[in-house]
C-alpha cells in the first residue's frame, strides 16, 4: 500500500508553440494540506486541470495513480467519481437557487421525477453540518457571503465523496474573519482524512495551513520540501529562480510640491443617505508615495472611490488640484482633473476580458486615437505597444483578449490604460491582490519609477508590509475617517494597527 493519496508522474502538456507542463511529477500523502505554489504562467492550473479531467487522458502524456492505481481520466465526471474535487476561486454554483440545491445540484436526488424535499433538506443540513455552517438549507445560495458560499462548494464537493479537493486562491476574495474560518474548516477535514490542495499566493497561509509545499517554475517541478524546513523568503527564491534581496525596492525621492489637497471631506451616499466618509483631511505631493491602511470597513475604498466620483451622491468639503478647486461629481470630472484610479476589482471595474490588449490600454482617453471623430486603428496600436513595452507586458500579441492574460500582465494593463491619461495623481486599491511574487514586484518598481517621474501615488492596501515598504508616508483609516498620518520613520505595524482599531470621537 503506497503512502501516496496522489501521484502525477512525468506530466507533459504542450499547447500550440507553448510547453505548459515539463515532465512534472507531483506527489501528494494521504490525508496531509498539500500547498502548491508558483509564479502565475508557473503551470499550477493547467496541472490541476489535468488532474481534474478537463484536459482529458488523452491531451497529455505522463501517468495518474490514485491510491497506487493508474486512472485514464476521460471527463471531469470521471475524475469527480475517483474521489477528486476542485473549488475555483469563481465558484461553480447557482446564486439563485438555494443552499440545498445546489449541494445535489448534479445528484440523483435532483434526477427523479418527484424530488423529496424533505430528505434533500435533511441530508443538506448534515451536510453544511461537516463544514460549519449553520444556516437554513432552504436560504437562496446569493443571500449568503462569499465566504459562506465558498464554504458551500466545499460541502458539495464533500457530497460526491470526494478524498482530494483542490483550492485554487480560495481567500482571494475572503474577508479576514472568513480566511479563519476556512483555515479551520481545512484543518477539520485533514483530520478526518481527506487530502488538501492548497494553490495560493498568500505564502502567510501556505506557512500557516501546509504541511508540504511543491515548487513549479516555467512548467516544470522545482522542488517537494515539507513546510518545516522552509520559510517565506525561501519559497519566493525557488518561486522566481532568484534571490529578492529586497521586495520592496524603496527609493527615497525628492518630493515636489503639493498636487492634491483635501479638506474635511466627508460624503453621503444617495440612495440610502449613507455617510460613507467622515471629515477627511490631507495632501499629496508631486512624487510622492502615500500608503492608506485600515481594517476591513475602515472606509479606505469608499473615500478615494468617492473622491474620484464613482459613488452617486453628494459631497461636502475641498478638493483641490494644484492650488486650485475642483468639482467632482463623476469620474470624467476626476479624469479632467488629473486623477486616475486602478480599482481593487480589475476585471469587473478595470477591464472589458473580451477586448485585446490594444482597445483595453487606449480605453481611458480615446480621444488621443481618434482621427475624424473615427478611432485611428495605427494610431491605437501605436500607442498600446509604447504603453504596454514600458509595463513589460507579456503577450503573444497585442490582438490577445486580456481575459486570458495572467493576473499580473492583466494589472500592467489597467496600469498601462491610465497612465495614457498622463494622470497628476493615481490612485492604486489593492495593486497586488491575486497576483504572484514574481509580478508583485514588477509592480513595485513600476511604482517607484511613476513616483520617481513625478506621478503622485496613492497605495490602499490591506497587506500591512507593502504600505510600510512602499510609502513616503501613511494615512490610518478607522471608522470612515483618517485616524493617523504617519511619517515613514514613524510607522510600523503595531502603530499603524493601534490607530486602525481606534474609535473615533462622534462629532
Amino acid at each position: 500500500m503506497t503512502d501516496f493519496v496522489l501521484e502525477m508522474k512525468d506530466i507533459t502538456k504542450t499547447f500550440p508553440g507553448v510547453k505548459a507542463l515539463d515532465q512534472v511529477s507531483f506527489s501528494v500523502k494521504t490525508g496531509e494540506i498539500h500547498a502548491l505554489c508558483g509564479e502565475n504562467g508557473a503551470g499550477k492550473s493547467t496541472l490541476m486541470k489535468v488532474l481534474s479531467g478537463v484536459y482529458p487522458d488523452d491531451s497529455f502524456a505522463g501517468a495518474i495513480f490514485i491510491n497506487g492505481e493508474q486512472m485514464a481520466f476521460k471527463s471531469i465526471k470521471a475524475s469527480q467519481e475517483a474521489g477528486i474535487a476542485i473549488i475555483y476561486q469563481e465558484l461553480a454554483l447557482v446564486p439563485e437557487m438555494t443552499v440545498a440545491e445546489n449541494l445535489f445540484l448534479s445528484s440523483d436526488q435532483m434526477k427523479q421525477p418527484f424530488i423529496n424535499w424533505q430528505m434533500l433538506y435533511a441530508d443538506a443540513q448534515y451536510w453544511l453540518k461537516q463544514v460549519g455552517l449553520a444556516i437554513d438549507p432552504e436560504r437562496r445560495l446569493a443571500d449568503l457571503t462569499v465566504g459562506k458560499q465558498q464554504l458551500v462548494e466545499i460541502a458539495k464537493a464533500l457530497t460526491r465523496n470526494a478524498r482530494i479537493v483542490i483550492l485554487d486562491e480560495p481567500t482571494a476574495a475572503l474577508t479576514e474573519s472568513d480566511v479563519a474560518v476556512l483555515m479551520k474548516l481545512l484543518k477539520a477535514l485533514k483530520h478526518k482524512g481527506v487530502t488538501c490542495i492548497y494553490i495560493s499566493h498568500k505564502l502567510n497561509e501556505v506557512m500557516e495551513i501546509a504541511d508540504t509545499v511543491t515548487v513549479l517554475r516555467d512548467g516544470q517541478t522545482v522542488s517537494t520540501d515539507p513546510i518545516t524546513v522552509l520559510t517565506e523568503e525561501r519559497i519566493v527564491t525557488k518561486m522566481v529562480g532568484r534571490e529578492l534581496s529586497e521586495l520592496f525596492p524603496y527609493q527615497k525621492r525628492k518630493l515636489g510640491k503639493e498636487i492634491l489637497s483635501v479638506n474635511q471631506f466627508q460624503f453621503k451616499r444617495k440612495f440610502d443617505q449613507e455617510v460613507l466618509v467622515e471629515q477627511a483631511s490631507f495632501s499629496l505631493r508631486s512624487g510622492e508615495i502615500l500608503g492608506v491602511s485600515g481594517l476591513m470597513g475602515a472606509g479606505r475604498t469608499e473615500l478615494f472611490t468617492s473622491l474620484f466620483g464613482g459613488y452617486e451622491g453628494h459631497y461636502s468639503g475641498q478638493i483641490m488640484i494644484d492650488g486650485r478647486e475642483v468639482i467632482i461629481r463623476k469620474p470624467a470630472d476626476a479624469i479632467k482633473s488629473g486623477i486616475a484610479y486602478v480599482s481593487e476589482d480589475r476585471k469587473k471595474y478595470g477591464l472589458i476580458l473580451e477586448m485585446d490588449i490594444a482597445k483595453n490600454a487606449t480605453l481611458a482617453a480615446l480621444k488621443k486615437v481618434m482621427s475624424n471623430q473615427l478611432i485611428n486603428k495605427a494610431l491605437e496600436v501605436k500607442k498600446s505597444e509604447e504603453l504596454t513595452r514600458k509595463m513589460k507586458v507579456k503577450a503573444h500579441s497585442l490582438e490577445a483578449q486580456v481575459g486570458t492574460l495572467s493576473g499580473g500582465n492583466q494589472q500592467k494593463v489597467v496600469l498601462s490604460k491610465w497612465l495614457f491619461t498622463t494622470p497628476k495623481v493615481l490612485i492604486l486599491d489593492e495593486p497586488t491582490r491575486g497576483i504572484d511574487v514574481g509580478a508583485k514586484y514588477e509592480i513595485y518598481k513600476i511604482i517607484n519609477q511613476l513616483a520617481e517621474n513625478g506621478v503622485a501615488i496613492v497605495i490602499i492596501s490591506s497587506e500591512l508590509p507593502e504600505v510600510l515598504g512602499l510609502s513616503d508616508r501613511i494615512l490610518v483609516m478607522s471608522e470612515r475617517g483618517i485616524t493617523a498620518s504617519l511619517s515613514r520613520a514613524e510607522a510600523n505595524q503595531e502603530v499603524i494597527m493601534k490607530y486602525a482599531t481606534l474609535r473615533r470621537a462622534k462629532k
